[in-house]
């Protein structure tokens, strides 16, 4: 039986930067790159039917040759939408990292334990529940509270995507689940908005009313001003400093980090992950902010006992 042919590219897709820049900045030992994906190889691990994007393969090897390049430790690598369900993709990688990366999935309602069991042994420690209207047709409330009860047993957390206009109607949604959760991108803010204005300044006390971590990740996406540097320096996406320098100040102790590689979606640009790694210590200012947003914080959330 002859495989299918692989499906073209979304038309405009922006495939991932090939050649990323050797970062300024050094990163501690035991860096974690919290939030990152893999893309298929499709002929491998084909895309789910009812996925709204189709991307270019970005395999477990080229994401830990990034890894390497950039000195990153490990990695945490989250379920990507094109894959739905099957987490087959991002579990073979986990397991291919021996020890070195953990996993994120997205799963059904109707789950089976053996298989919550069997993702947990391969490296699995959360879910991700996505409310990007883009991407995901619907996330009814009841569904997702039932996969939260189904995994709260195992210690797991919810990782939770969602745009700043859209958390007045979710926060109490968010605050009833019986899990830590974590948040992608900072909850997407409107970088053109004050950081000390409403709609931030909301978001700061969802965090701080709740058992919330946060990743100060995806300046790319969240930019208005780009990836132009300044001065002919490594300092991009300036307009985002504030806001994720506001989050590491305030919570320091529920920060985390990540590349988001291979970047699913982007229209504008592909980032430099060198360049994204040099961001960094725009945010986290201090050494003993960088070694807990790098490192700390997210061995003791996803390997907690174990050695940096």
């Amino acid at each position: 039986m002859t495989s299918p042919s692989p499906s073209p590219k979304t038309p405009g897709w922006l495939d991932w930067y090939r050649e990323p820049s050797a970062p300024a900045f050094r990163l501690p030992p035991g860096t974690v790159d919290a939030h990152c994906h893999v893309f298929g190889p499709q002929a491998e691990f084909p895309f789910a039917p009812e996925r709204k994007y189709t991307p270019c393969d970005g395999g477990k090897e080229d994401l830990f040759a990034l890894r390497d390049h950039l000195g990153v430790a490990r990695n945490v690598i989250v379920q990507a939408t094109c894959h739905g369900a099957d987490n087959s993709a991002m579990a073979d990688a986990v397991r291919s990292a021996g020890g070195r990366a953990r996993g994120i999935a997205t799963v059904r309602p109707d789950v089976a334990r053996s298989e919550l069991l069997a993702l947990d042994a391969a490296g699995v420690r959360g879910v991700r529940f996505n409310f990007v209207r883009r991407l995901v047709d619907t996330s009814p409330a009841d569904d997702l509270l039932t996969i939260a009860r189904k995994v709260a047993p195992l210690g797991w957390h919810v990782v939770l995507y969602f745009e700043s206009a859209d958390l007045p109607e979710l926060e109490g949604f968010f605050g009833s689940l019986p899990v830590p959760l974590v948040v992608d991108h900072m909850g997407r803010p409107d970088v053109t908005r004050p950081v000390d204005g409403p709609q931030f300044t909301r978001f700061l006390r969802f965090v701080a009313d709740n058992d919330v971590w946060v990743k100060v990740s995806c300046p790319e996406r969240l930019s208005v001003t780009g990836p132009a540097a300044l001065d002919g320096e490594r300092h991009a996406y300036t307009d985002v400093v504030p806001f994720g320098r506001r989050v590491v100040e305030e919570f320091p102790d529920r920060v985390l980090w990540g590349t988001d590689w291979p970047h699913p979606n982007l229209t504008d640009h592909m980032p430099d992950d060198g360049l994204l790694v040099d961001h960094i210590p725009h945010v986290a200012v201090t050494a003993e902010q960088r070694h807990k947003l790098l490192v700390a914080n997210p061995m003791g959330l996803y390997w907690p006992g174990e050695d940096f």
